[in-house]
């Protein structure tokens, strides 16, 4: 499996660390997200001030993967270790980054408390399910949204 350099982009308390790594890694999670607004850094400052923080898996000084997570309590799972995205480089996929950003979270979820690691994806992201079922991941439940307008 092919070394990566594993970054978290914020400390603890939400601060933007690695501001270089941030703006690198934007064209990966446009990948995902193509939706996000042109002011990217605005978007992800806005993110990190709710909680979110972000892992990047590098190689050779490129961003090949990264997620972006977050810690919370709830009266249902206690402390919940959240992942709003994961998401490889398209000419990276099934390289081993996606599964070493997976340990990473791990040891996240681990020093925050949490005795899990949730997430959401698209129905029509079967690739992702077939990786996310080879890590240990288990559907649990429907997540339901009623769009307001």
């Amino acid at each position: 499996m092919p070394e990566f350099e594993l970054i978290d982009v914020c400390t603890e308390t939400g601060a933007i660390a690695e501001a270089g790594w941030l703006a690198a890694a934007e064209p990966v999670h446009r990948q995902l997200r193509p939706s996000l607004p042109p002011d990217y850094l605005g978007k992800m400052q806005r993110v990190f001030a709710g909680g979110g923080r972000m892992s990047l898996a590098t190689q050779e000084s490129r961003v090949v993967g990264l997620a972006v997570w977050r810690v919370f309590e709830d009266t249902y799972n206690g402390v919940k270790f959240y992942v709003d995205d994961l998401v490889t480089d398209e000419a990276h996929r099934s390289s081993g980054a996606g599964k070493a950003l997976m340990a990473l979270l791990a040891r996240h979820a681990r020093h925050c408390g949490a005795d899990g690691i949730t997430l959401d994806s698209g129905v029509q992201r079967h690739r992702a399910h077939a990786f996310y079922f080879r890590e240990g991941f288990s559907i649990l439940s429907h997540n339901f949204k009623k769009q307001l307008v």
